[in-house]
């Protein structure tokens, strides 16, 4: 029904193919008195450095209720393969209504910590990793601002970063040598940067959005399941 993504955002020479899917079944598929027990995913072995697997609708419709970051990603990919029945058109429609401003902060508050504790610390470093951080940095950033779900790509959320700081510059140059280096290769840290990092994640953590209260966003959800299970 929709198929989307392509190569990693932050794309290395040896880099898979991240290929997502959201699936709808015949409709007596969700006429079961144990539908609940039934599996909903489905999910293919790696092959030719193609990562393939995808959710069924009803499974994704209730994560993108509770703004799972994964689904806001998905129906947002700039890459579509395949599409079926403007499923994607219908969901991102409802997207302004049903995103919550908190769930997209703490999450990409706390994806730039993880990161960044993890790889970007030592002497010699990830180079992707700076993305890692970088992306949910400027991600929580547009949503302080635009008070929406962010952009998939990068380049679109670079607006948001200090223009005194020369940063800019500086990530232009490592996207560059991030195009020629491998998935795991090691470079010296970027002072700079790991400085900008930290004082961000220094102001993130007391920082916060009042809580939203979502109304008639599920009932719009269930027509577009239903419509989609008369289309297919």
């Amino acid at each position: 029904m929709n198929q989307a993504a392509g190569p990693g955002v932050f794309a290395s020479p040896n880099s898979d193919f991240d290929v997502r899917f959201i699936y709808a079944r015949p409709q007596d598929w969700y006429l079961s008195v144990d539908l609940e027990d039934k599996r909903d995913v489905i999910e293919y072995p790696i092959v030719d450095e193609i990562d393939l697997n995808g959710w069924d609708v009803r499974k994704a419709l209730q994560l993108f209720w509770r703004s799972n970051p994964a689904v806001i990603e998905w129906i947002q990919s700039p890459i579509q393969y395949m599409e079926k029945d403007g499923f994607r058109t219908g969901i991102q429609a409802l997207l302004d209504t049903i995103y919550t401003l908190e769930k997209g902060i703490y999450h990409y508050r706390s994806m730039a910590k993880t990161n960044y504790r993890g790889y970007l610390m030592a002497d010699m470093v990830p180079l992707k990793k700076y993305f890692y951080v970088l992306r949910p940095l400027l991600a929580t950033r547009w949503i302080e601002t635009y008070r929406s779900a962010p952009p998939i790509e990068f380049s679109a959320l670079l607006h948001l970063l200090p223009k005194e700081e020369g940063l800019l510059e500086d990530i232009h140059i490592l996207l560059e040598r991030k195009k020629v280096a491998l998935e795991k290769e090691l470079a010296p840290r970027i002072d700079k940067l790991n400085v900008f990092i930290e004082a961000e994640l220094a102001r993130l953590e007391h920082f916060s959005v009042e809580k939203e209260e979502k109304s008639g966003g599920m009932e719009a959800l269930n027509q577009l399941f239903r419509q989609v299970l008369q289309e297919n």
